[in-house]
């Protein structure tokens, strides 16, 4: 008998069904909609902390950044041979190699950090710049000083992004005429690439270091780096007169990658004159909740040092991408609580509405025998269905939504920038320790992905929505009497 009335009544009020159901729909579209384009916002930003410091590491471990001195050298400085007044011009060259920023760790602290509690593994690295001089000079000496090389020694635990750069030449006494570029290298421990600065990257080409080549002269390069300088696996690549085999081209994760060049550890050790020395530290705790405390306890053991976290590295991310992904999370939230909650209230108040409607029918059963609970049931069933009908419409535009925003997968800026404590920290574009703190943008892809757990909260929405015009709609046919229908008669 339920059934059978149910669908009868259904059918009779089709149109006041669709209209309950699609205030619900929207609602829950909405839901469906901020979660997706949120989770798409929590992803993109796990890609920009991944390019940094690679896939797996929760924190890094660099020297603690120290004021800089009166005495301290402004740049790079480079001296080349002159030729006298009635020589040619000589095409010349020189390299200079720099750890970052001059902020070394003793690589003992290595094993001193993967001693420490809630510490599963440690690895150290060395990231360098090298600012290449390329010219011809005449007539007595010629110096050059560089401060800043161009997009050079940008990169944050891994280096930064390459390409080239033109600094102002200061010629004492002749001509000069030359090309400043810089390029970043990073060296990688080879006995374990899971951390590091190679670890956001894969090889799409050729093979990666081998636990024997701790120190040979070979090489990996980024995609983009091999790109410009037309470099493939097997070219070569010369750094300080010291040649280097390329063996593998690395494709980072995400977006370009931080590091131009990277060598073997004790390579770069050996280029930057650094024996036993790094300039990063990769962490990767026991335990991911746990990150903090393990922060706090390396802090406390090993002083001289700045412990930085992915949390802390994603405080210093702005642009589109920090802006949308604060207006989802805040404004996108509150929207579609304001929404929902008024798609409940609509629904519940429709319902009551058409309870109201329908004196004369309720008052009628009631004279028949009905009791009050049985007709609360009824109205309760109707608006159930009207719920998961208003539930089953918003999953589809919901879906509809989220996959729109994926085929457009509209370009969002990410500006990193230095979050002052140097190494992981200053990521692409901090520069670490005593660098400049310029940002480098990255473009990340929003996609909106839906999980599970959204499309269950859609259906208990749905449920919810249901249960409350039921509720609002049962609650006032509970109080007619059969005498309110005979009164509706007359």
């Amino acid at each position: 008998m339920f059934g059978i009335y149910l669908k009868r009544e259904l059918g009779r009020r089709k149109k006041a069904a669709l209209v309950i159901a699609l205030g619900l729909a929207l609602g829950i579209a909405l839901v469906i909609t901020v979660n997706s384009v949120s989770a798409g916002m929590t992803q993109a930003q796990d890609k920009v902390l991944q390019s940094l410091y690679g896939l797996g590491t929760d924190m890094t471990v660099t020297k603690a950044r120290t004021a800089p001195t009166a005495n301290s050298s402004g740049g790079p400085r480079f001296e080349f041979d002159a030729k006298g007044e009635d020589d040619d011009d000589t095409e010349q060259s020189s390299d200079r190699v720099s750890t970052q920023g001059g902020q070394v760790l003793k690589a003992a602290l290595v094993t001193q950090v993967a001693d420490q509690k809630g510490v599963a593994a440690a690895v150290g690295a060395l990231t360098l710049n090298v600012t290449k001089v390329d010219g011809s000079f005449t007539q007595g000496k010629a110096q050059s000083s560089s401060g800043t090389s161009g997009n050079g020694g940008q990169g944050g635990p891994g280096g930064g992004s390459g390409g080239g750069s033109t600094a102002a030449p200061q010629v004492q006494g002749g001509g000069a005429s030359f090309d400043v570029n810089s390029y970043s290298v990073a060296g990688v421990d080879v006995t374990n690439q899971d951390l590091g600065p190679l670890a956001s990257s894969k090889i799409s080409s050729g093979v990666t270091f081998t636990t024997a080549q701790a120190n040979a002269k070979v090489a990996v390069v980024s995609k983009s780096y091999a790109k410009e300088n037309s470099y493939k696996v097997g070219s070569t690549l010369t750094i300080s007169s010291t040649k280097y085999k390329i063996i593998g081209i690395a494709t980072p994760d995400s977006s370009d990658s931080t590091t131009d060049v990277y060598l073997p550890l004790k390579q770069a050790q050996t280029l930057a004159d650094a024996a036993d020395q790094v300039t990063t530290i990769y962490v990767k705790a026991t335990d991911s909740k746990q990150i903090d405390t393990v922060k706090a306890t390396i802090t406390k053991n090993i002083s001289g040092t700045t412990v930085t976290t992915s949390a802390d590295l994603a405080e210093t991310v702005s642009g589109s991408l920090s802006t949308a992904s604060n207006l989802a999370t805040s404004v996108g939230k509150w929207l579609s609580i304001a929404v929902l909650v008024a798609a409940f209230l609509v629904a519940a108040l429709l319902t009551s509405s058409a309870v109201s409607r329908r004196v004369r029918e309720f008052g009628t059963l009631k004279a028949l025998g009905w009791p009050s609970r049985r007709v609360t049931r009824q109205v309760v069933g109707e608006s159930m269905v009207n719920g998961l009908l208003g539930g089953a419409l918003g999953i589809g535009l919901g879906l509809a939504a989220a996959y729109t925003v994926t085929a457009i997968s509209p370009k969002l800026t990410a500006e990193l920038g230095n979050t002052g404590g140097g190494g992981m920290g200053g990521g692409p574009g901090g520069g670490g320790p005593g660098q400049q703190s310029a940002s480098n943008t990255m473009e990340i892809a929003l996609s909106a992905p839906v999980s599970v757990t959204t499309i269950a909260l859609a259906v208990g929405l749905a449920v919810a929505g249901g249960l409350i015009a039921g509720a609002m709609g049962g609650w006032r046919a509970s109080r007619m009497r059969p005498a309110d229908a005979l009164r509706s008669v007359s």
